[in-house]
């Protein structure tokens, strides 16, 4: 696939970035990636300056919410090679997440190919301090301007890259979690499966309150009977009772299909961890720590990687998992996923790609 066309920005930002302060999501690149969609097609994909659009009050986003997203990395490796990790199985998840709302597909090797292009060209952006990485943004949005409750038949995919620190500032700490007694993340035959922003607009409200009571995030239970543990707010959950290791399935719709979720299973398998895609209650989690069979409690996703958890408070009651501290397997996970994005150990899966240039 030959390369796309390109208009470069009259002067960069990059002089603008200080890279001695990075946060998550504050800084962008000088260029983004565009396609768009209508007549049934999706067409000019192309690369372009990163500056604002022209958009209608009436556009069908704003007032119907028909857009997904996603979000990888690129690392920059010690020799100065700059590598992504797993994009292929974000952009399928993205397809994915477009199937549940009405948007129509892209083709994946033409994305990976525009982001690869976009990646190159911006590679000057990627940080090279350890933990820091840029953070890679696709996303599709309805562009009809149309006040009616009705599919979009037009359709824009931008890909937008930030060079970011750490998620969490103060490094990888166990985190303290409040379990939702009133408030449900998604239900069966809803978008809980889905990256659309609409799950994470309902997610605010019960996080702004977990905070309040000087909690880090929320762990969200089921919505049928508000029994079994799903996900956290934005992570994949895994527990490890009697040195074997337990993670909700992803049969019933409502749990993100995380990516760095399937490395963690991945991994612990290859190293002969047991590893069970089943149901756990909220009660079944504190009946093993009451039994002194939780060992470790730890979060999983693009932007923190691993995120041990020390507390949980559920009910009036609250658990302290491994005396607040990182679990080995924890610890282990963290080191060897990022070990292979940084080039520090071997990649025998093939997780990582490296771009050009």
């Amino acid at each position: 696939m030959g390369a796309f066309p390109v208009t470069r920005v009259a002067e960069s930002r990059k002089a603008g970035i200080d890279y001695g302060n990075l946060r998550f999501g504050v800084y962008f690149t000088d260029h983004m990636f565009v396609m768009d969609y209508s007549n049934g097609a999706w067409h000019s994909p192309r690369i372009m300056p990163n500056e604002p659009m022209a958009i209608s009050p009436a556009n069908m986003t704003f007032h119907y919410g028909q857009a997904v997203f996603e979000g990888l990395k690129a690392f920059r490796r010690a020799e100065g090679r700059v590598v992504l990790f797993r994009p292929d199985h974000h952009v399928s998840r993205l397809n994915r997440s477009s199937r549940a709302l009405c948007i129509p597909e892209v083709d994946e090797e033409t994305v990976l190919a525009g982001l690869r292009q976009l990646v190159t060209l911006e590679q000057d952006f990627v940080p090279s301090e350890r933990g820091h990485s840029l953070y890679i943004r696709p996303f599709i949005i309805a562009m009809d301007n149309l006040l009616g409750v009705q599919s979009s038949q037009s359709f824009r995919l931008i890909v937008l890259l930030s060079p970011v620190a750490a998620y969490y500032p103060e490094g990888m700490k166990p985190v303290r979690l409040h379990v939702a007694m009133h408030h449900s993340r998604a239900a069966k035959g809803g978008l809980g499966m889905a990256k659309t922003p609409a799950n994470y607009a309902a997610s605010l409200l019960p996080a702004k309150r977990a905070k309040e009571k000087g909690y880090t995030q929320v762990l969200w239970l089921d919505a049928t009977e508000h029994k079994y543990i799903e996900e956290v707010g934005t992570m994949n959950i895994f527990f490890k009772i009697n040195g074997e290791l337990y993670t909700p399935p992803l049969d019933g719709d409502t749990i993100l299909s995380g990516i760095t979720r399937m490395s963690v299973i991945e991994l612990c398998r290859s190293w002969g961890t047991p590893v069970h895609e089943q149901r756990v209650s909220i009660q079944r989690l504190f009946e093993a720590h009451h039994g002194g069979e939780l060992e470790e409690v730890f979060g999983t996703g693009t932007a923190a990687v691993i995120s041990p958890v020390g507390e949980i408070h559920y009910n009036n009651e609250t658990i302290s998992i491994n005396n607040m501290k990182i679990g080995p397997t924890a610890q282990r996970l963290y080191d060897t996923i990022t070990g292979i994005q940084y080039g520090d150990l071997p990649d025998p899966f093939d997780w990582t790609l490296p771009i050009e240039g």
